[in-house]
């Protein structure tokens, strides 16, 4: 409880102290690795992850923290690093601002320890486009929805670290629908303005010092996220942007804020009519906004799919858009709710590609609240182990957004588990930025191809089934020839050389998600 105290003060340079001895010399806080847990464990050698191709605007305010695995103390190092920027060796965690010319800087990213050493190609792109890799991290919407404060984010932040999320590319701590005040009509106890005599939005009482909190978490190495709505009102009747685009986008920079999802919500009272048009209209004004600032903030268009956003969202100024209606509230028949949504997200993989995103919501495992009544506490998903792999492997397939929605502080080693798998997250991560598209889609069967930077395909095969059986795929349908080298994404190990087709016997609502490389002739 003192530590926590501790955080809520704001105290960065203490919080980093008390951080570091929280984790001393150990490695990536995984728990031992019973049968069910498929992810081996990282190794002691240090091990670099997260993308190999990074945007950032000229002359912007720069921020990365290098994820690696491995036992600690680290020492990082960065060939050819722009001069604006400065790496910490010791925590890994790259500041200054992007280089004032515009192009592609090839960067080397290294790491050592006694127990080895690793290398990285990091290549920092500067220019116009940012989000170039799906955005990873936290929402809190799901775990605390409309009741969050301040001490829950910085919360939330410490474990991204404690508990290794960091170390795989998880970045963004993000504050959804709650940090502002309810206008008075809204919420009869509450007489204090929403704005003040400039008309900048306040902040409600559970989160003092916007500034304070986006410092603690920059002094981590992590980003901060934050939440509004083009309406009156936000999803939960406080206070929107509507009328005020100005202002609001302003006070998210000076906060020091670095991505905005912008939820549609009351908006749907403000258009006349529901043409393109109107649909695309607050978007474009807050892209335009967040595009002059003087920092870079992402842009989640959250609508949706209304208007076919995943036809204009990138040209508004989104790097993501949403594509289905909420993942927590899709329909529950005979599969869970996130197969359907992960359907209608794949149809749209032309849509997809480095600096936009298709964006089929949130991942909802671990410990996570009531969809139908947000007084409910929290409770660990009803999704089966088979389930909560299958979810991942297609959120990473797909190219989605890697955001966890599920409470950091009840973080369990399943959930760990698959939340971080190196191999499965580099699928993700890939720098070619396809989507993976549909090869077969049966009432028992699913199956995605994604191909690699390297020339290499990840293919998951998923049984939409309750029982185990096995899934096969031929080269002819995934456009394959000659002898491939299949390796196991989740289990991290070659299953040997096969010719023509692969075949696996996968769990009921499970998933065998393998990577396939021409194997050499010899």
């Amino acid at each position: 409880m003192k530590l926590q105290k501790r955080f809520e003060r704001g105290n960065a340079k203490l919080a980093i102290a008390l951080l570091l001895i929280l984790i001393g010399s150990q490695k990536t806080s995984f728990a031992q690795h019973p049968a069910d847990l498929l992810t081996p464990p990282p190794a002691d050698a240090p091990h670099l992850n997260g993308p190999k191709l990074y945007g950032v605007r000229p002359s912007h305010p720069f921020l990365y923290r290098i994820p690696c695995t491995g036992m600690r103390p680290l020492r990082f190092s960065a060939d050819h690093l722009p001069g604006s920027l400065k790496l910490d060796h010791q925590s890994g965690i790259i500041t200054g601002s992007a280089p004032q010319q515009p192009g592609a800087y090839a960067v080397t990213l290294r790491v050592s320890s006694r127990r080895g050493k690793d290398s990285r190609p990091f290549l920092i792109e500067v220019g116009d486009r940012i989000g170039l890799t799906p955005q990873m991290g936290w929402n809190d919407w799901y775990a605390f929805y409309d009741h969050i404060s301040d001490g829950d984010v910085r919360t939330a932040a410490v474990a991204m670290i404690s508990s290794g999320m960091a170390d795989f590319g998880y970045q963004y701590v993000d504050i959804d629908d709650g940090w502002m005040r309810r206008p008075s009509s809204q919420d009869a106890a509450l007489k204090a303005p929403v704005r003040d005599t400039q008309g900048k939005i306040l902040s409600n009482g559970h989160f003092p010092n916007m500034q304070s909190l986006t410092s603690f978490i920059h002094s981590l190495g992590l980003k901060a996220g934050i939440y509004s709505s083009p309406g009156p009102l936000t999803c939960a009747r406080s206070e929107g942007s509507y009328q005020h685009e100005i202002n609001d986008a302003h006070s998210f920079a000076d906060w020091g804020f670095d991505l905005l999802k912008y939820d549609w919500c009351s908006y749907s009272g403000v258009v006349a009519g529901k043409t393109q048009a109107d649909f695309e209209k607050p978007y474009r004004n807050m892209g335009t906004l967040l595009h002059g600032l003087n920092r870079d903030i992402i842009l989640n268009t959250c609508q949706y799919g209304l208007g076919d956003v995943w036809k204009w969202g990138r040209e508004v100024g989104g790097q993501s858009w949403r594509t289905t209606g909420d993942v927590g509230l899709a329909p529950n028949a005979t599969l869970p709710g996130f197969y359907e949504v992960g359907f209608a997200n794949a149809a749209l993989s032309q849509y997809a590609g480095p600096g936009g995103w298709n964006d089929p919501d949130y991942i909802l495992i671990g410990t996570v609240g009531n969809t139908t009544n947000s007084k409910l506490p929290a409770r660990l998903t009803s999704l089966t182990h088979d389930e909560q792999y299958s979810y991942m492997s297609m959120w990473s397939l797909m190219a989605s957004p890697l955001i966890f929605s599920g409470d950091m502080s009840k973080l369990d080693p399943f959930t760990l588990n698959v939340l971080c798998n190196s191999e499965i997250i580099d699928v993700n991560q890939d720098s070619l930025g396809k989507q993976a598209v549909i090869v077969r889609k049966t009432e028992s069967d699913f199956i995605l191809e994604k191909p690699l930077d390297d020339g290499s395909v990840a293919v998951g095969l998923f049984n939409l089934t309750n029982t185990p059986r096995p899934i096969s795929a031929d080269w002819k349908e995934l456009g394959l020839s000659g002898r491939q080298t299949v390796h196991d994404l989740w289990r991290q190990h070659d299953l040997g050389t096969f010719f023509e087709t692969f075949s696996s016997q996968v769990p009921g609502h499970g998933v065998t998600m393998v990577r396939l490389t021409a194997a050499p002739i010899h």
